[in-house]
C-alpha cells in the first residue's frame, strides 16, 4: 500500500514539474513576441524624422546616418548594414544621394525587405549644375534634393504612410493616418509661413549661389534663381577646380550678387576661398543643408531646419 501512494506521489509530482516547465516557456515565448516590434529602417536622417512624425509610437524608427553627417558619404557599420535586411521597411531617398549606402539598400530588397525611395516619387526635377551664363548647365541627372521643397516632402510623406501601412503588420492603420494628417498640416503651414517670409525678397535679389547645387527644388517651388555653385555637382564629393570658381565669380559679378549660401560645417573656408577669388567682401550664409543637427542644435527636426534656412535666406537676401 505504501508503495503504491509513493508511486502516486512521485508521478503528481513529475505532473506539476511538466506543467510549470510547459507554462514558463510559454511565458517566455511571449515575452520574446512582444520585444520582437515592427522595424522602419530610414538611411537619411531628414527622411528619419519626417518617418518618426507619422509612425510614432506604433513601431521601432530606426535612423543610419548620424546628425551633421555628410549623406553623400557616410557609410554603415556590419551592425548597421544588418538592421536593413532584417527590417520589415527600408525608407531611402535614392536618386543617388546616399552613395555609399546603396548597395545594402539593394542587398535588403533583394532578400525580400521591401523598399520605398521617397526622392523618386517625388517629382525629381533634373539638375542645373554650371553657372549662369556659362555652358552645360543641365546635366540630365536627377537632383536628390528634394526635401528644400515642403510641397513634395508633404507628398513624400503621405506615401511613406502608405508604405508604413501596407508592408509593416502590427501597425494600428487608424493612428498611423491620424498622426500623418497632423504632420500634413504642419507641412501645409511651413509653406505658406516659407511664402510669407520669401515675400519679402525683392525679385532683383532672388539669386541664390550655394555651396553646392542643393536647393533647386526650393528656387523652382519659391521664384528663386540659381547662380552658380562653388562645386558645381549635387554631391559634396566632387571639388571645385579653379577655373569652377573663376565662372561662379564671373556669374555673381554679372547678377551683382556677393552673398553665398553654405553648408553650416563649412562657412568660414567657403568665405576665404570666394574672397581671393573676388577680391573683395562676400558674405557667406550658414545653412543647414543636407543633414539634421542635434536636438536643440538648430535643426534637430526637418521642420525646424526649413524655418531656420528659409529667416536666414530672406535675411542674406534683403541685407536684414
Amino acid at each position: 500500500m505504501s508503495v503504491r501512494v509513493g508511486a502516486a506521489r512521485v508521478r503528481a509530482l513529475l505532473v506539476t514539474l511538466i506543467s510549470f516547465f510547459v507554462l514558463a516557456a510559454a511565458a517566455t515565448g511571449c515575452a520574446g513576441g512582444d520585444d520582437e516590434r515592427p522595424r522602419v529602417v530610414v538611411t537619411t536622417n531628414i527622411l528619419g524624422d519626417i518617418t518618426r512624425q507619422i509612425v510614432g509610437d506604433e513601431a521601432d524608427v530606426s535612423v543610419l546616418m548620424k546628425p551633421d553627417a555628410d549623406p553623400h558619404s557616410f557609410g554603415l557599420s556590419a551592425v548597421q548594414a544588418a538592421e536593413l535586411e532584417n527590417a520589415d521597411l527600408v525608407v531611402y531617398n535614392g536618386l543617388g544621394l546616399e552613395e555609399n549606402v546603396l548597395r545594402h539598400v539593394e542587398a535588403a530588397r533583394a532578400s525580400g525587405v521591401a523598399t520605398f525611395a521617397a526622392g523618386e516619387a517625388a517629382d525629381p526635377l533634373t539638375f542645373h549644375t554650371g553657372q549662369e551664363g556659362g555652358p552645360d548647365e543641365e546635366s540630365g541627372e536627377p537632383d536628390p534634393h528634394f526635401w528644400t521643397d515642403p510641397d513634395r516632402v508633404r507628398k513624400a510623406a503621405g506615401l511613406i504612410a502608405d508604405q508604413v501601412a501596407e508592408h509593416v503588420h502590427g501597425v494600428d492603420e487608424k493612428t498611423l493616418r491620424s498622426n500623418a494628417a497632423r504632420y500634413d498640416g504642419q507641412l501645409a503651414d511651413l509653406t505658406t509661413w516659407m511664402e510669407r517670409t520669401f515675400a519679402a525678397v525683392p525679385g532683383n535679389r532672388r539669386a541664390l549661389v550655394t555651396n553646392h547645387h542643393v536647393f533647386g527644388y526650393l528656387a523652382d517651388r519659391f521664384g528663386f534663381r540659381v547662380i552658380g555653385a562653388v562645386i558645381p555637382s549635387g554631391t559634396t564629393l566632387a571639388s571645385p577646380s579653379s577655373s569652377d570658381l573663376r565662372s561662379l565669380t564671373q556669374a555673381m559679378e554679372r547678377a551683382g550678387v556677393r552673398t553665398v549660401f553654405a553648408d553650416s560645417s563649412q562657412p568660414t573656408k567657403l568665405a576665404e576661398v570666394l574672397r581671393q577669388e573676388m577680391g573683395g567682401d562676400v558674405d557667406v550664409v550658414p545653412l543647414y543643408s543636407e543633414s539634421l543637427t542635434e536636438k536643440g542644435k538648430g535643426a534637430g527636426t526637418y521642420l525646424e531646419m526649413m524655418r531656420a534656412n528659409t529667416s536666414a535666406m530672406a535675411g542674406g537676401l534683403t541685407g536684414d
